[in-house]
């Protein structure tokens, strides 16, 4: 466990994330006609990654990463400045990020005490991208020596609005320079954050340490779970039930961030055994689908606040673009009777423009309106299943595929959204079925 801070956001950082956009484009799923709609559901895809190719001593993009200013110490005490300049983060020209802390030279830099010491880099997807759910990975070759913090890490999307801890904070890879051979995996919430982080370590053997070469340090992340792993060995697994009744706040989408800090409460400082410059190099940052398909948020937004996913339920992607989905006869999904208590009837109506008819198709495959999920009653495969809201809760009767061929497809089920007895009349409740191809099963998406 992790004993090493009361928070990791920097006032700085936190601005940015007041003036981002994290309302974004949620992603839809698409597959051909001649595809197994559940094939395409347990295929993970690649929904964002960075392989930092560029010229030498270019600067990371813009489009993906955003860099921090600041030598606020972070709640943690550290003792560098955040720089956006190229002498501590830049591409080398081999396919790699290196960023780099040095003693500062600028007299200029103030830190929260004093003259700053030293300068580095932190680089996070605020701006441009979030996600609910998957696998995150980074190769990574940290650096060395004592009072050096290597990390590779993720905050939730609604730090502006809910703050830290409530808006989750988990770290897949850190590393404090006292410990050459180990790394530490750790989450942050209400009830278990700072000192009280619920994680564990991952040591290497024989004695070797993680800065001689490069690993693999990946998370990978469902409604319900997050699984640790080093080079491929899983080491830590993490659920609700480790939180002793505390909330699980794992269900909306998070940002990346990479950042080398130097000093803190945790790794101490730096001593007269520590050389300078050190650094983290980082081969990629990748993010994928979980197996199952799932995901959240995958893409940035432009302005308009934080965002967040706090919705009541499980799983991400509640703040995207919404509209209708359009039927048979040009009828619209509708929730009867505009009602949002669990169990009510999914119909068609004519279209209105009402928010019972304002569908948030999420990247990780939910159909929401109304603050909850089209979802399959008592999660049933048989055809005829009514379908109706209910509170999101990240089963498989919540999970949807809409196809090029036009079906809104369940994908635990393998089955069809469905106009009962092909019927366009007001008020035609809706079921699954078995995929027939007929127009009373093909929708358009807004």
């Amino acid at each position: 466990m992790a004993s090493h801070r009361t928070r990791r956001w920097s006032p700085g950082g936190l601005v940015l994330l007041l003036s981002a956009a994290l309302t974004a484009a949620f992603l839809i799923t698409t597959t051909g006609p001649a595809t197994s709609r559940a094939d395409a559901a347990s295929a993970a895809a690649q929904t964002w990654a960075d392989e930092f190719d560029g010229a030498a001593g270019s600067a990371p993009d813009s489009s993906k990463w955003t860099l921090e200013k600041g030598g606020s110490g972070n709640g943690n005490n550290e003792l560098q400045y955040y720089t956006d300049s190229t002498e501590n983060a830049s591409l080398d020209g081999n396919g790699n990020l290196v960023i780099t802390a040095r003693k500062n030279s600028d007299s200029g830099l103030q830190c929260w005490y004093g003259p700053c010491q030293y300068t580095s880099a932190r680089l996070n997807t605020a701006k441009t991208f979030t996600q609910a759910y998957g696998r995150y990975e980074a190769r990574i070759k940290i650096p060395r020596g004592q009072g050096i913090w290597p990390a590779f890490w993720m905050l939730g999307d609604d730090l502006g609005s809910a703050g830290w801890p409530n808006s989750g904070e988990i770290d897949i890879m850190e590393n404090v320079g006292k410990e050459p051979g180990a790394v530490h995996g750790t989450i942050h919430g209400p009830g278990y954050s700072g000192g009280g982080g619920i994680g564990a370590s991952y040591s290497l053997p024989d004695g070797k340490a993680f800065a001689d070469d490069f690993h693999t340090f990946a998370v990978d992340w469902s409604p319900n779970s997050l699984v640790w792993s080093v080079d491929g060995q899983t080491y830590q697994t993490r659920t609700p039930a480790d939180l002793n009744g505390s909330k699980w706040v794992f269900d909306h989408p998070f940002f990346i961030i990479l950042n080398l800090a130097v000093g803190g409460d945790w790794p101490g400082s730096p001593d007269g055994s520590t050389t300078l410059p050190q650094t983290m190099t980082v081969d990629y940052v990748r993010v994928s689908t979980s197996p199952d398909g799932s995901s959240g948020d995958s893409s940035g937004g432009s302005s308009g606040g934080s965002g967040g996913g706090e919705d009541g339920g499980s799983g991400g992607g509640t703040t995207g673009p919404s509209g209708p989905i359009k039927g048979i006869g040009g009828m619209c999904v509708d929730v009867a009777g505009a009602a949002d208590a669990d169990g009510t009837p999914v119909q068609l109506h004519d279209c209105n423009g009402v928010a019972a008819q304002k569908w948030t198709v999420a990247g990780d495959g939910t159909v929401r309106a109304l603050g909850k999920c089209l979802d399959v009653q008592g999660g049933s495969t048989a055809d005829g299943a009514p379908v109706q809201l209910y509170t999101c809760n990240g089963t498989a009767a919540q999970r949807w595929v809409h196809t090029q061929a036009g079906d809104l497809t369940n994908t635990g089920a393998d089955k069809c959204l469905d106009a009962t007895g092909g019927s366009s009349a007001d008020g035609t409740r809706l079921r699954i079925w078995t995929c027939t191809g007929q127009a009373h099963q093909k929708w358009t998406v807004a």
